[in-house]
């Protein structure tokens, strides 16, 4: 008995186990359904498994017959099973493209880019009638997902919301396309803006290599500090981003427009040159005021790098205008943010015999990142070797901000420019200005000329 109960026992386990694992091993395919809401019309894909699809119609199907023998079939079948309809019961007209064959969580998908259109050119809330598969298969579902919606908020892969899931019992799904707003639109394009400087070093090392000379004046090829003129160094910090707000500006605006259009690995490759030239800049001036035409020239650059994420999210398909203000405010934001945490500091320290040093080091710092970078986006090296570095530093910026506020307080107290005599890395002294002096020394750096 004990025998045969334990034979028993081990053929349950056995048959339990061999039931379950191909369940297991092959959990069933799911359909998908993926919407980009937008302002005129609503876009996206159905994403159909081609082994569940050939059940359902009843037919053998491969990836090569349903771009072929089957095509025209299975185009009039799922148009059949697909509608859409507006809140006050009008029919919008559903268009399906030119279907493709793409793998997906290893299921060989047949894939057709989706259009739904309003007829008042004007998409509100609308339901989604879809039972392509499910109108056979019993347990078959449907994923309808939103992955774009601009007045709701939903602009990436992080932010799309699954709506719900279309079955054989629930054929049809609420789309809440006119719940969002403009200024919901709006703010996320300010987020966004702000992310895109905060998260991007390279935009954030161009920014300060401009910062770091802009306490000193150029005269007769050097850096000399400006003594008491606290006016004159908040001026040309904000000569300095508003030279660069413009010229980003005006070259995001024509971009996203599409009144220009740049390949994106010369103009990244561009931005990493824009930085070394502003490095070399803070370790010696190239030009009188040259931070200022550095920022507005190169900004003109950096700014068709931002239209290509516009363009890249599809931002540049709703309220352009709304995109552009928002997007731009969240870069400014991000620039003040920036100067406002780290020019106290270099202030400070421009008052100090250290700085000398501290602005060729940084400089430096510059230089290496900007060449690895160039290297890189040229395709002349297949990685960055300083990428971790750089992401430790944007990922911690108030750390980093703390270290130079910590260093300045250091330095004012044990190495005042009034004790002592800073080299300039030239060789020659980088005396401190006496108020009498501010402004000879001002005007003979606008004419270029050497000063005594």
């Amino acid at each position: 008995m004990r025998r045969a109960f334990t034979v028993l026992l081990f053929g349950v386990l056995l048959l339990v186990g061999g039931l379950a694992s191909p369940a297991g091993a092959h959990p069933m395919s799911t359909s998908a359904v993926l919407l980009d809401v937008r302002a005129d019309d609503v876009e996206g894909e159905v994403q159909l498994p081609i082994d569940r699809l050939a059940v359902a119609v009843h037919r053998d199907l491969t990836p090569a017959s349903v771009l072929g023998a089957d095509r025209a079939f299975l185009r009039d079948y799922a148009a059949k099973h697909i509608a859409a309809v507006g809140s006050e019961g009008t029919l919008w007209t559903v268009t399906l493209g030119t279907p493709a064959v793409r793998t997906i969580d290893a299921t060989a998908h047949l894939v057709y880019p989706l259009e739904i259109r309003p007829p008042d050119g004007h998409v509100t809330d609308f339901e989604l009638r879809y039972d392509v598969i499910v109108e056979e298969l019993l347990t078959h579902r449907v994923l309808v997902t939103v992955r774009y919606d601009l007045d709701r908020g939903i602009v990436r892969t992080d932010d799309a919301q699954t709506l719900g899931v279309v079955d054989w019992d629930t054929k049809s799904l609420k789309v809440p396309a006119g719940d969002g707003t403009w200024l919901k639109g709006f703010v996320t394009t300010v987020g966004l803006g702000t992310e895109h400087v905060g998260e991007g070093a390279d935009h954030l090392l161009f920014l300060l290599m401009l910062l770091v000379p802009a306490p000193l004046v150029a005269a007769g090829g050097r850096w000399r500090t400006v003594g008491s003129s606290r006016r004159r160094n908040v001026l040309r910090v904000v000569h300095v981003v508003s030279a660069f707000a413009v010229g980003h500006s005006l070259t995001l605006a024509l971009a996203a427009a599409g009144v220009i259009q740049v390949p994106s690995r010369p103009v990244e490759t561009l931005i990493a040159f824009s930085i070394a030239v502003s490095a070399v800049h803070a370790i010696r001036p190239l030009v009188a005021r040259g931070e200022v035409f550095i920022a507005s020239g190169f900004g003109l650059v950096h700014g068709l790098a931002f239209a290509s994420l516009i363009g890249d999210l599809g931002l540049d398909r709703g309220n352009l205008v709304a995109t552009l203000l928002g997007f731009n405010l969240g870069i400014e934001l991000t620039q003040l943010l920036v100067v406002a945490l780290m020019m106290p500091s270099l202030l400070a320290l421009a008052r100090t015999t250290c700085y000398p040093a501290l602005r060729v080091t940084l400089a430096c710092l510059g230089l290496l990142f900007s060449a690895s970078w160039m290297l890189e986006r040229s395709t002349l090296t297949s990685s960055d070797p300083f990428e971790g570095v750089q992401t430790w530093l944007v990922e911690h910026p108030l750390l980093v901000a703390a270290g130079f506020a910590g260093f300045a307080v250091v330095a004012s107290r044990l190495a005042p420019l009034g004790s002592a005599a800073g080299p300039d890395p030239g060789g020659m002294p980088e005396p401190r200005s006496t108020d009498s002096e501010v402004r000879p020394l001002a005007d003979a750096a606008r004419k270029g000329g050497p000063t005594s």
